[in-house]
């Protein structure tokens, strides 16, 4: 098979600190020490990152996000993403694995910021006024924290990138309405599960089983919390995966039907229609068009 398109991490970009899980800086000095940014890649680690001037536009899975000040974007990983921008782009960008973030919380994670929480939640905010201001000055101070060596540095970095994450969820719109916890509980398993299964099971009584609960009762809580049923979230799993490996994983359509754990390439070529519209192929040179 082919190479991959590029999955890169923490320690193929330069810093100032030897800490190989969290890196930290100002967009214009980021953009112009790492031009591979430019074309599109993975990543595998959680990064947010703020603009604060210039402009341009930035995809994160396929989808098209306009760059301008005040634009907040949140990327988990396995996203694909790539931007083209201006030459005074300028803002605030910091990065981290999950170890580095969930080893020093005692109370929480990662996954309880809705953001970070289900592959649906929106990559976007946009913020004004004094939600700007606010998360201006934690991300200029989180940079210059980084800068230095001092006395509990760390403590105070990850402080601070809790402090960042609160304020972003304060702005934030969920993708999920979850109105028990116990729902809360059982969709988180859930996404976790198909996370590491899409690509072997695509069947909702196949995942109902690994939860121990009923068909009926996964799609009773996946209609309560993303009106879609379960089924479906499966296949828009599979398809996001199939589009990114069309698009930039040197894949044929027959390598990409066999990774992605189908029998029969006739079969997973019916299902990408039947969920996009379109031919696997069709959708390539579509995209390439644009």
């Amino acid at each position: 098979m082919n190479k991959k398109f590029p999955v890169y991490s923490i320690k193929e970009f330069k810093s100032q600190s030897r800490e190989k899980d969290f890196y930290a800086n100002y967009v214009n000095i980021h953009v112009k020490g790492h031009h591979f940014t430019n074309f599109p890649h993975k990543h595998d680690f959680y990064l947010i990152i703020l603009f604060t001037e210039g402009n341009g536009k930035h995809e994160v899975d396929f989808e098209t996000f306009e760059v301008e000040p005040g634009t907040l974007f949140i990327l988990k990983p396995g996203e694909m993403h790539y931007w083209e921008l201006s030459e005074d782009i300028d803002g605030y960008v910091f990065f981290h694995s999950r170890d580095f973030y969930d080893n020093r919380n005692v109370t929480s994670n990662l996954k309880d910021f809705e953001f970070y929480a289900s592959f649906q939640s929106s990559p976007y905010v946009k913020l004004d006024g004094e939600a700007l201001i606010n998360l201006k000055s934690l991300m200029l101070e989180l940079v210059l924290e980084n800068e230095k060596n001092e006395m509990l540095k760390w403590e105070k970095i990850h402080s601070l990138i809790t402090l960042v994450y609160i304020h972003i969820s304060r702005e934030y719109r969920p993708t999920r309405k979850v109105k028990s916890i116990a729902y809360l509980q059982l969709v988180r398993k859930f996404e976790d599960v198909l996370e590491s299964n899409f690509k072997n099971l695509k069947l909702a009584s196949e995942y109902a089983d690994l939860l121990n609960i009923t068909t009926k009762h996964l799609n009773r809580i996946t209609k309560e919390c993303f009106n879609k049923t379960s089924t479906q979230l499966i296949s828009e799993r599979v398809i996001l995966e199939a589009k990114r490996m069309l698009m930039h994983s040197g894949y044929n359509v027959n390598q990409i039907s066999e990774e992605l754990g189908f029998n029969e390439t006739s079969y997973f070529i019916r299902f990408f229609r039947k969920n996009t519209g379109v031919t696997p192929l069709n959708f390539v040179n579509a995209y390439t068009k644009k």
